[in-house]
């Protein structure tokens, strides 16, 4: 019996090389595509998450602006002063609480709170409760100390039994400081804005400082931080908790079911850190920003121009005017007639020129509440 060999012919046998060829080519061709989409949305990511920090960034530091523009006014309050010189306590009080309960009312600022200092410290009044006046409050914050040296104006991000974003500005009486008015607003408002835009914020403070944190001790932990902001998304804490918390802290980033988490550090009045911002930013959230204009803050929805003058602005919060004179003979000039002014304008400009580009920002600062104007000195 003879078995009959069927031969490969040359034909069959290159088109069984053409095939393992294509399916080759078409392999590589298959995963350079999944390479390069891959690639492509992680630079999309990060480019997204380097704008949205920019923009973050922005945000806060005109959260901060506002605040120290509020307490710059509300310093110079003469009620206030007066209260404060007689020592009526209850007086600053009942002063300090309609403040802030008109603010509740009508703005969108929920957890204002006001308090004043008297020049070494101690509480004299508060809006929110009573009952403190006379109690030290240097010894659980450290952030007072540049005060006494310098007396003046700062805001930040500060730890104390609980940590807020704070503003303290000096009050005075001629030259002399009377003590020193606070405004106070958690990070929740700021934290609420971001969620109507579908951004979740978590303000996580180092537990290095929990030593006098004594309100945040039943807060929730998180990888050696503390969740200060009590408005946060218990659901997203869960998955951050999930996180490779090493990766995310090395690359700044991390994209986990639908969300990109990125963090800022937070800072400090005197710029140090002393915890980080955490964001949660959900797909379609991502999506709605990359449509946004680019020209106007994701966060504040004020452009990028605005927030800029005003942050510039804010950045050296020195003294103003060096002395009353110098004051006194700036500001009378709006108040005088065209042919009165014009040799008090010279004397003026020559007063101006010797100021340093700081304390012409300060003045600017301190002046924008009455003619509503924002600028940079150039």
């Amino acid at each position: 019996m003879r078995v009959k060999i069927k031969a490969c012919t040359p034909t069959k046998y290159i088109s069984k090389i053409a095939a393992y060829i294509t399916f080759g080519i078409l392999m590589i061709l298959f995963v350079s595509v999944f390479f390069f989409v891959k690639q492509s949305n992680e630079d999309r990511l990060i480019s997204l998450g380097d704008q949205v920090i920019n923009d973050f960034r922005s945000g806060l530091d005109y959260e901060m602006v506002d605040l120290l523009s509020l307490s710059l006014a509300l310093s110079e309050d003469g009620e206030l002063k007066n209260a404060l010189t007689a020592g009526d306590e209850d007086q600053g009080y009942r002063i300090l609480s309609k403040i802030t309960e008109r603010f509740k009312k009508y703005t969108h600022v929920k957890t204002l709170r006001i308090q004043i200092l008297t020049r070494d410290f101690f509480i004299f009044a508060r809006s929110w409760d009573k009952g403190y006046e006379g109690m030290p409050i240097w010894w659980f914050r450290d952030d007072l100390a540049s005060l006494d040296k310098n007396s003046r104006p700062k805001v930040g991000m500060e730890r104390g039994r609980l940590l807020t974003l704070k503003a303290t500005i000096p009050m005075y009486s001629g030259d002399k400081v009377l003590g020193y008015l606070e405004v106070i607003k958690f990070i929740d408002d700021f934290a609420l804005k971001l969620r109507k835009k579908g951004i979740e914020l978590f303000a996580l403070m180092d537990e290095e400082y929990m030593d006098k944190a004594e309100l945040m001790q039943n807060f929730p932990y998180l990888n050696g931080y503390v969740v200060s902001n009590q408005n946060y998304n218990e659901r997203y804490l869960e998955k951050i908790r999930m996180l490779d918390w090493k990766s995310f802290l090395v690359n700044n980033y991390r994209y986990e079911e639908g969300i990109l988490y990125l963090y800022e550090p937070m800072l400090n009045g005197e710029g140090k850190q002393i915890g980080i911002y955490l964001l949660g930013i959900p797909e379609d959230a991502l999506q709605r920003y990359e449509k946004s204009n680019k020209g106007m803050s994701f966060f504040t929805q004020f452009s990028d121009e605005d927030i800029k003058n005003v942050v510039d602005t804010w950045k050296s919060p020195h003294d103003s005017f060096r002395n009353r004179n110098d004051k006194e003979i700036i500001e009378v000039l709006p108040k005088l007639n065209k042919e009165d002014k014009q040799e008090l304008e010279i004397q003026a400009k020559r007063i101006l020129y010797d100021y340093s580009k700081d304390e012409l920002i300060d003045i600017i600062v301190e002046n924008k509440h009455n003619d509503k104007k924002i600028g940079i000195v150039k």
